[in-house]
This record gives structure tokens, sequence and C-alpha cells, in this order.
């Protein structure tokens, strides 16, 4: 897929649906192929950098870092290498110290940073670059995370969670390779993501029409379409194919395209979103090992889907009623190779009732998961 290309579609759209759309036209670059990372040196040359820093850890150096280092020294480009440190539970996490790391392992002279990685790197990489002014570069090594081209950076501040304003890459550079080659548990996890937006889009449609808040028909669609392709091709993404992987990665570049148009995530984060961060900054506190995002969002949106069928499907059935059996969810995860349940992500039933109490307050926005809390 060339991005450009599929961007123009993309932007075509917003021309002619233009509510809620506020960033149309989308400049991006780069391609979702096999062999992608061999156009990313010839990307920087054009662009006439100078010096670029690649940003990865351990993983990310063996499944790409290397090969494009490679590469670059092949086209005579400078460059320097930021490996990030784990914490002392063994876990690269985007917050105070990571972002510090890069920062000072960036010089001056370089122009643009490229994050080799997943989500967290991808995070503290654009942070990083929208407060030095250097362009951002994605080259994904798992299609684990819908955030690769998205502006919001979730950044840890403190111990707690928060979704900064940022910037988006200038280019992607997917490699369905590297890709491939990934962890199935990785690949699980960007499905479980995408999963994720059967329960935010019906927030998303609930907040417009119990609190007014902004709406965008083609964000909306866009993501949609995106979730509807992932869940016909689960059985090739379930084998974790050049093909399967190819048709998430499209839909991750797409559900990050959605939030750019509207300039924040709500068509891709919703009250399931809000108990993955709540877990997840508990996680820290009680000083246990970080797991996946998209495996927490899919564990969330199968407990909030079952929720909200049961218990606001009978009174707004256009939102909730329309939502998959919480079973279907479950065995669409199972199939995919990622967890399905409380248990499989090491959940205690009294974090379960309590995210579930206080995870709405994270963001100030009204999904479902609040509705149910303020109306007891």
């Amino acid at each position: 897929m060339n991005i450009r290309a599929a961007l123009s579609q993309v932007n075509d759209a917003a021309v002619k649906q233009p509510e809620g759309v506020v960033y149309a036209p989308i400049q991006m670059e780069g391609v979702l192929e096999a062999g992608a990372l061999k156009e990313a040196a010839p990307y920087l040359r054009k662009k006439d950098y100078g010096e670029v820093v690649l940003v990865v850890d351990a993983n990310t150096w063996e499944a790409a870092g290397s090969a494009l280092a490679e590469l670059l020294k092949q086209e005579g480009i400078a460059f320097g290498v930021c490996s990030l440190k784990p914490n002392g539970q063994g876990d690269v996490i985007a917050d105070e110290r990571t972002i510090v790391q890069v920062l000072l392992e960036t010089p001056q002279r370089a122009k643009a940073v490229l994050a080799v990685g997943s989500g967290t790197i991808h995070d503290v990489v654009r942070f990083v670059c929208s407060q030095t002014g250097r362009d951002f570069i994605s080259v994904p090594t798992a299609a684990s995370v819908d955030g690769f081209t998205s502006v919001g950076a979730p950044i840890i501040v403190d111990g707690f969670k928060q979704t900064v304003p940022a910037i988006a890459p200038v280019a992607v550079f997917a490699d369905l390779l590297v890709l491939a080659a990934a962890p199935q548990r990785l690949t699980a996890a960007g499905f479980a993501d995408m999963l994720g937006k059967f329960t935010s889009l019906a927030d998303w449609r609930f907040s417009h029409e119990m609190a007014e808040e902004p709406f965008c028909p083609l964000a909306y669609e866009l993501t949609e379409r995106a979730l509807q392709q992932c869940v016909e091709a689960v059985d090739e993404i379930a084998t974790g194919s050049q093909r399967g992987v190819e048709v998430l990665m499209e839909a991750l570049l797409l559900s990050g395209w959605s939030m750019l148009l509207v300039g924040h995530s709500r068509p891709a984060s919703g009250g399931e979103h809000h108990l993955s961060h709540h877990w997840e900054m508990a996680y820290i506190q009680e000083g246990r090992r970080q797991l996946l995002h998209g495996a927490k969002v899919g564990v969330a949106s199968v407990m909030l889907a079952k929720r909200y069928r049961e218990e606001l499907g009978g009174a707004y059935p256009a939102i909730f009623g329309k939502l998959p059996e919480a079973e279907q969810l479950r065995a669409w995860l199972q199939q995919a190779g990622g967890p399905a349940d409380p248990a499989g992500i090491g959940l205690t039933e009294a974090l379960i009732e309590d995210a579930m109490k206080e995870a709405y307050k994270l963001r100030d926005r009204y999904t479902g998961l609040k509705h149910l809390v303020l109306k007891g």
C-alpha cells in the first residue's frame, strides 16, 4: 500500500464530508509492503536530514533496527542509536525517565527521529519530536496498536497515565516481512485493539447523543470499516501470515488516520481504554510487569460489551443493543491467540470492581461506563 495514495482517498472523502473534520488534508508518506525498510534510506536522503536517530529497545533492534542501520550505512546517512532502558520490572515504558533518555541521546544536529518499534517507542518519540521541532518517522515492528499514525501520546507522569497532544509521523515504513515475523501475541494485541472499536464507537455515538460531544461521521465510518475488515480476516490474522498482518496493519493505520481527522482519540478509544489505562497504572504502582496495551483493551471490550448489552441495550438498542455478544468477542480474541478473560491478564476481582467504578474519571468523556456509574 502506498500511504500517500491511500491518504488521498481519505482526504478526498473529508472534503466531501467535512462535518467534524479538523485536520484534513493529512500529509504523510511511506509504504506498507514487503521490503519497506529499504524505502526508508532513500526517503531520508531525499529529505536531506543530515543526521537522524533510531530509537529502539533490545527486541526491536533485533527485529528491524539492526537491518535498518545497515541500510543507512550503505546510503551514507549519518545516524545515532538510542536504545531504551527497561525499568526495574524489565519493561520499557513511556515515562519521564525514558523521555529524558531520548532527549539526552538525540544530538541537536539530528533533524528527524525514527521510532523503530511498537506503541511505547512511538509514544515517546512522537512526544519528544513535538517538543523539539523534529520530524517523527514511524517504523513499526509489529502490528500491535493503532497509534502509529495518531497525534496523541499516552505518557505516564508520576505513575499517572495521561494522553498529551503531540505530532503524527511524516512518514511510515511498515515492512510486511518484519510484521509477519513478530510474535503472534503482538499481532493478537493489534487485533484486540481493533476489536475494542466495537465499544469505543458505541461510546462515541452515545456521548454525541447524551452529552452533545463532537461527532464526525466520516471518522466513524472509516474506523467501522477498518474494524469489519479485521473481523472478516480473522482466520488469516490468526496465522500471522503476511496477508493477515497486511489487513491488520491497514486497519490500524486507518484507525490512526480517523483520529487525525478529528484531532483526538474519540473514534478509537472509549470505556474499554479507560479500563485498560486504569489497570496499567495499578500494575505500575504494584510493581508488576506490564501487559500489552491491546491485550488489556481486548479483555476490557469483552467485559464492557456484556454490561452494555445487558444494562443499556434495552434503553439504547440502536447503540448498545447491536454490539456483538461477549462470547463472540471472546472467541475472536482466542482465535487470534490473545487473552480473552480477566484471568488471562492477571486481574483480580477487586481491581476489576475498582476500575469499573473509577476508570471513567481518567478522561472527561461521556461513555456507557460513566453512565452506568452515575446512574447507580
